[in-house]
């Protein structure tokens, strides 16, 4: 697990070095509503919007919301499979996208690790369909304790790799996520931290994005 970023920070250098970077800086707010629906199916509406403050020089500019519905069910004791719909809002378009995904999870005496792996088809009008394929391993860890909870602070981090494939156009894109969370009730979760995103670097100039990730979770019952 600590070789992946390792070999990541390499290979971004290397690319960064090599080519004409770009740079974008800007801040993801998120409001995500957790339901838990008896036969151990649970679903995720997710609200997101993505704002740009700095690209070439400091200028505010909207750029999207996403608005994402996921239906997931435990089948095994670790593992879940699920499906889910997302409408994306950009420049008064809007794209469609399906998604379909499947997760491991297990618990460690002080942490715990998941591994998502999820694939996407986005449907846009007069354009190619988009295909990607998706892996994530994150890990969320208590800061006080062995356990998260209520009134404690706890970490969580991200490192996801997504294909895309839009007609013959490939791309790979790196993501790398940490946030510090905090559990505000046994129903309420705050998170904020650095979501750093690097893509266009397998045949073009590389594109380095940095969000500011501001998140709130609610869970709707127990």
């Amino acid at each position: 697990m600590k070789k992946i970023p390792i070999i990541f920070i390499f290979c971004a250098l290397s690319a960064i070095s090599n080519a004409q970077s770009s740079y974008q800086y800007g801040i993801i707010p998120s409001i995500n509503l957790h339901k838990k629906i008896p036969g151990n199916w649970s679903t995720n509406f997710k609200l997101e919007s993505r704002q740009s403050i700095y690209k070439q020089d400091f200028k505010y500019e909207y750029l999207l919301t996403d608005l994402s519905l996921i239906v997931t069910k435990r089948i095994a004791t670790n593992i879940t499979v699920g499906g889910g719909y997302l409408l994306r809002i950009e420049d008064d378009k809007f794209k469609n996208r399906a998604i379909q995904q499947i997760g491991f999870s297990k618990k460690f005496p002080s942490f715990r690790m998941a591994h998502r792996i999820m694939t996407d088809q986005t449907f846009e009008k007069n354009e190619n369909t988009e295909f990607r394929l998706r892996y994530r391993i994150s890990s969320e860890i208590p800061l006080e304790g062995q356990s998260i909870d209520v009134n404690e602070f706890y970490l969580k981090i991200n490192n996801e790799y997504l294909n895309s494939l839009q007609g013959v156009d490939y791309d790979l894109e790196v993501r790398g996520v940490v946030l510090l969370g905090y559990s505000v009730s046994a129903l309420n979760d705050v998170e904020i931290g650095i979501d750093y995103r690097l893509d266009s670097f397998v045949s073009g100039n590389p594109r380095n994005r940095t969000w500011l990730s501001i998140n709130f979770f609610h869970s709707l019952g127990k």
